[in-house]
């Protein structure tokens, strides 16, 4: 049993640093990484006490705890591998969208819901001037999630 213990272990730590620090090392452009593996040692840790703790055969324990073990890092490696394929690819640039400031709006600090499809929330910002709530705003600058904003001021021939 302390077998088991000791690759369910090693396991949990390689997982907790991949996590953390991210991939600790990946195989074969993906094929297998630092997340994977650490998935299928605690699998086969975990199954391999659970079999000893039974009293199966050692044939069982050790044939059953592998093969869980396997299936573990395949399923994981095909999740990683469809997740990252939704991922989006280049940030959308806000630089020029309208919206209103839902507060007031400070070097500092801000919010503002803007007018574009895929903005659904509100949206932290700042200016380098104060803008007061309710203001209709532009996007100027973009910083991560956070936009620079300034007044709209309506061009020439608006109504």
């Amino acid at each position: 049993m302390t077998i088991f213990i000791a690759i369910g272990g090693i396991g949990l730590v390689l997982l907790a640093v991949s996590m953390v620090v991210g991939e600790a090392f990946e195989v074969g452009d993906g094929v297998l990484s630092g997340t994977g593996l650490g998935v299928g040692a605690v699998v086969f840790g975990a199954v391999g006490v659970i079999t000893t703790a039974n009293d199966l055969p050692s044939a069982v324990t050790y044939v059953g705890s592998a093969i869980a073990g396997v299936l573990a890092v395949v399923v994981v490696q095909v999740l990683v591998r469809r997740l990252q394929s939704t991922e989006d690819g280049q940030p959308i640039s806000l630089v020029g969208t309208t919206g209103v400031a839902k507060t007031d709006i400070t070097a500092e600090r801000g919010e503002v819901f803007l007018d574009a499809a895929q903005e659904i929330e509100r949206r932290m910002a700042w200016s380098r001037t104060p803008i007061p709530e309710g203001s209709r705003i532009v996007v100027v600058q973009q910083s991560g999630s956070r936009v620079e904003v300034t007044l709209d001021t309506p061009t020439d021939g608006a109504v």
